[in-house]
């Protein structure tokens, strides 16, 4: 692309693995994929208000099992399970606010243990020779804040549609102790996700600052036409105001159907030079009302595997998945990435940055652990 990513090297140490994990991947790093995907797949019944959050009640090890397979998978970014976790919805199930915070710094816990535990792993099987050095890096952990569309559970994250009576304020008094209790679990960013319109983003970005939020986030936005966000807003406006923040790392689009991710890329890289996160959904559609998934666009696997290339070309840096997406996705994709690398002295696809690199998570492994299960459609 030409252009050197825009990480500023005297931001806080969190920001700075951040920067260190897209360095040490040659500019470019995989995602996890669906969660709640994955948790139906193992059979959780989710289809509840709180929605993938809801197996923070019934069913925490169904979260640790999903989270091993993205990290076997190549996964260098753990999204948590509180997505559709609000201390608002654990209240409307009957929770005090204590309860609920609890949880949500549950989501944040489960996938930082899984994370060291597999690292661990990679570490004992290295000593005794069983790993191979260079594709495995120890991921980070992303702390998931759905937007307020999420919380109503009826779809509105798709439309945006808030009603005449919403306001910034209402918004930002709505997200703001659940992002506080999520900032101080111990996640390395925060991504806030499925963001349909730039009124919810500028309540995001205004509360990072309020808040003085000590670890760095991502702001991804949702599209059904490849030009705008979902509820009408200018897709660009959109970016430039999430990346004008400097307590955003990384911008980009989420849940949007695989064939406008390419023009959204290259539009998001013409008003920004910070990293781009795309993780698209399979190109289905989702019925809020039935709460169920319709084929509509759908892409398969093959096709949605055989874009990654292009997209990282185009400029995106951090790659997975999201609705009906898999570990298999996030496998091939990782591959992809691997084959692809490029060169960590790259100055236009990696940062620059000042402080020492020494520490245990600079280390790199590959294990030979059993592979998933190939997908048919990926041969």
């Amino acid at each position: 692309m030409g252009r050197a990513l825009h990480l500023l090297s005297e931001e806080p140490e969190s920001f700075e693995a951040f920067a260190d994990l897209l360095k040490r991947a040659g500019g470019c790093v995989a995602i996890d994929g669906g969660l709640a995907t994955q948790l139906e797949q193992h059979g959780a019944d989710i289809k509840d208000p709180l929605w993938s959050a809801l197996c923070l009640i019934t069913s925490p090890d169904l979260i640790r099992k999903v989270h091993k397979e993205y990290l076997e998978a190549g996964a260098e970014v753990l999204v948590t399970a509180s997505y559709q976790a609000t201390l608002q919805g654990f209240e409307a199930r009957g929770l005090t606010q204590a309860e609920g915070e609890a949880l949500l710094q549950k989501s944040v816990t489960i996938a930082c243990e899984e994370r060291d535990r597999f690292w661990d792993q990679y570490i004992d099987c290295l000593r005794l020779g069983l790993a191979e050095s260079g594709m495995y890096r120890r991921a980070l952990i992303a702390a998931s804040i759905g937007s307020y569309g999420a919380f109503l559970a009826d779809g509105s994250e798709y439309s945006g549609d808030y009603g005449p009576d919403m306001t910034k304020t209402k918004l930002k008094d709505f997200h703001r102790r659940r992002l506080s209790v999520l900032a101080d679990a111990g996640a390395d960013l925060l991504a806030f996700e499925t963001i349909p319109c730039k009124l919810e983003a500028q309540a995001f970005v205004e509360i990072l600052e309020e808040e003085d939020i000590q670890i760095p986030s991502w702001l991804v936005f949702n599209s059904k036409d490849g030009l705008n966000v979902v509820n009408g807003d200018s897709f660009d406006e959109c970016i430039a105001l999430a990346a004008n923040s400097k307590k955003v790392v990384a911008v980009g689009i989420n849940c949007t159907p695989p064939r406008f991710i390419d023009g959204m890329i290259r539009a998001a890289r013409k008003v920004t030079s910070k990293p781009i996160v795309v993780y698209p959904n399979s190109g289905e559609c989702y019925d809020g009302i039935k709460k169920e998934w319709i084929t509509c666009t759908g892409m398969g696997e093959k096709h949605f595997i055989s874009h990654v290339a292009e997209w990282r070309e185009s400029g995106a840096n951090l790659i997975g998945g999201c609705c009906r997406t898999t570990p298999i996705t996030i496998k091939a994709i990782s591959k992809v990435l691997h084959d692809q690398a490029l060169p960590t002295s790259s100055p236009s696809q990696v940062p620059t940055l000042q402080k020492s690199e020494k520490s245990c998570s600079d280390q790199t492994l590959r294990l030979n652990f059993v592979p998933l299960s190939p997908s048919p459609e990926l041969h």
